[in-house]
């Protein structure tokens, strides 16, 4: 058996890898080429091992090797593994060749496959540059990722190729700042969500912006059987991409991600009504601006279109038509119409949603007023890429038997790690957040149960500090006490000067 690679290895060739692009290209964008071409080398070195298994297995019999490889998870020609590609490394075509060899891929594989490259061009000269430093990019990428092994026998669990993916993802989000967050829910927070959700076996699990699936992946891994369905849309073809591959190097070959605007044409239907799920999470991009632009219509004049309710086949937008500037409740409202009789559902927000006015707080009404609010969690500031606002987590539930909606502030010193560029959640914070959830109840400067009366009274107004008072007193300054430090503080001074005094007349100074 040969020596088996570790994490650290593979973290450190993907990354040598990336310097082949740093400063000529943004990471934001690179980061497909590199993410492709590690799934790209686990499915080669995949079927090179059973390649090897089988011929020994069956003698080099050629008909029996070739009817065992066909039963495989995925199928590979030749002409479409890592090996072959890294042979033409030095052609002048080698761009055109990548993509052929990820066209032979979907087409066996298209169960599985299809479309994943869709979005992926080897050969783009307005990503990559003109023929000659593209040639040599693409060269350097492959002799990159030839020094790496990626063979079951050598990595041992396959988790190790997963976590490698998700590593990079986390590294390329932090890398490219403000959309860095586009694609990339931080992992502490993502565990916080998919705790706070608690998926059950047999659960569909569902998240509108999926971004690169990372979000999915942990809620799927709170049951420990992983029977759970599991589904997803992204709006950017690329992203789509790299969720989907996310998912496989995860394990998860059946999940249904769609590539598609889930606010004007949502892909999960079921009798051409929106799917229904148990459980939701979501970080959808924090108020974003032309959110309703696909709802406009062939020759719709931009500037002029206002969004209406009545522009929706699904109905998601009867309690209120959110802010042209500000999807942020369009998305909340996509998901709670798509919750399932008892469901629950955890989605990050700016905390302009738990106060602002006109139609956003005619939303809010409605929604409380259903009885449909369970939580309101603040974060810490500067969690997430390219964003220091501090954010919320709201909890919402279907068929609710409380009348009290929770605040939690995990938002103050103590309760987050502060980084360099970003501050962490840690394992005890989250602890703490979920324990508090669970026990819903008052704990003094942390949490607060409210009645949907005391909520009513404060015009659905949500702002966490009007319900958890989390200030901390500073202790009262005791006057006599400061003035005796004065006096002793001279006296000290006074007793040193002379001892001073002293010390130079003997010295003669």
């Amino acid at each position: 058996m040969s020596e088996q690679v570790t994490s650290q290895q593979i973290n450190t060739i993907l990354w040598q890898a990336a310097d082949t692009f740093r400063g000529k290209i943004d990471s934001s964008t690179y980061k497909d080429y590199i993410l492709t071409m590690l799934f790209i080398k686990y499915l080669s070195d995949l079927y090179k091992e059973h390649v090897e298994e089988y011929t020994k297995r069956y003698d080099g019999d050629k008909q029996r090797i070739e009817r065992a490889l066909a039963r495989e998870r995925f199928v590979l020609d030749e002409l479409s593994t890592f090996d072959y590609l890294y042979s033409k490394r030095t052609d002048s075509e080698i761009g055109e060749i990548i993509n052929k060899a990820l066209e032979r891929l979907e087409n066996e594989n298209t169960g599985k496959l299809r479309g994943v490259f869709r979005n992926i061009d080897f050969n783009s000269e307005a990503t990559l540059g003109k023929a000659k430093e593209r040639n040599a990019m693409l060269r350097a990428l492959l002799e990159d990722f030839n020094k790496l092994t990626l063979k079951p026998s050598v990595v041992g669990s396959e988790d190790i190729i997963g976590d490698a993916y998700q590593f990079m993802i986390e590294r390329f989000a932090s890398d490219a700042g403000k959309k860095g967050g586009e694609f990339f829910t931080p992992s502490m927070v993502s565990e916080l969500l998919a705790r706070l959700v608690k998926p059950k076996e047999n659960d569909r699990i569902y998240d509108p912006t999926c971004g690169s699936g990372s979000l999915l992946i942990k809620v799927a891994n709170q049951v420990p059987s992983k029977k759970v369905a599991i589904y997803g849309q992204e709006r950017n073809g690329q992203t789509h991409s790299l969720a989907l591959m996310n998912m496989y190097l995860h394990g998860i070959d059946d999940a249904k991600i769609e590539w598609g605007d889930t606010l004007s044409n949502p892909l999960h239907l079921e009798d051409g009504k929106l799917m229904k799920f148990q459980a939701i999470v979501a970080n959808p991009p924090f108020s974003l601006d032309k959110w309703a632009m696909g709802f406009a219509g062939e020759g719709n004049n931009d500037e002029k279109f206002k969004m209406e309710a009545s522009l929706d086949q699904y109905r998601r937008f009867e309690w209120g038509v959110p802010p042209t500037s500000k999807g942020d409740y369009a998305f909340v409202q996509h998901m709670l119409y798509s919750l399932a009789e008892n469901g629950r559902m955890a989605t990050i927000l700016p905390h302009g949603v738990l106060f602002r006015g006109s139609s956003e707080e005619k939303i809010r009404q409605q929604i409380i007023e259903m009885n449909l609010l369970d939580a309101v969690i603040g974060l810490p500031a500067n969690l997430f890429y390219g964003t220091g606002i501090p954010a919320c987590v709201m909890i919402f539930k279907k068929n609710r038997k409380r009348n009290e909606v929770l605040f939690i502030d995990a938002s103050s010193e103590g309760n987050y790690e502060k980084g360099k560029n970003q501050n962490n959640l840690r394992e005890i914070d989250i602890r703490r957040i979920v324990e508090a959830y669970e026990g819903y109840e008052s704990i003094e400067k942390y949490s607060y149960l409210a009645t949907l009366n005391e909520i009513k009274d404060n015009s659905y107004n949500l702002n966490i500090a009007r319900y958890v008072d989390s200030f901390e007193e500073e202790e009262e300054i005791d006057m006599k006490m400061v003035k005796q430090n004065i006096i002793d503080i001279k006296r000290e001074l006074s007793n040193v000067e002379t001892e001073l005094e002293a010390i130079l007349n003997e010295l003669g100074l």
